[in-house]
């Protein structure tokens, strides 16, 4: 009877399990096994997951719920999420690039703003 319960147990324990952690959705696998050459930020110079970079600092939440809904509805494919999202992070990147080129330049911003006004001018 005792061999009995503990078979029963490990049978419950291992249907437990699988509760726990559902299977993996495919599209999920699909962000998580798709990546892409980042040259920008922390990324720079490896192959990066869609997943990852979904989840990156550089990626708000409310984007990337927006995102992942349009793609499990089938409104976006693979290849524009990707698109997407690796553009997001590289714009991310290069404004933080800048504002840190401005930062320690200080001088860099008025002749910036004097070379737009001229040009209107010009207009």
């Amino acid at each position: 009877i005792a061999v009995k319960t503990s078979d029963k147990d490990t049978v419950s324990a291992a249907e437990e399990k699988e509760v726990d952690s559902p299977k993996e959705e495919p599209w999920e696998t699909a962000l998580k096994t798709t990546a892409v050459d980042m040259e920008v930020g922390e990324f720079q110079g490896r192959k990066v997951s869609v997943w990852d970079l979904l989840h990156s600092k550089y990626i708000p939440e409310e984007n990337r719920k927006e995102l992942l809904e349009l793609y499990q509805a089938g409104e976006l494919t693979l290849d524009q999420v990707k698109t997407v999202v690796s553009t997001i992070v590289s714009k991310a990147e290069a404004a933080r690039a800048e504002q840190l080129a401005n930062a320690s330049s200080p001088r860099a911003e008025p002749a910036v703003a004097e070379a737009e006004h001229t040009h209107l001018q010009k207009d």
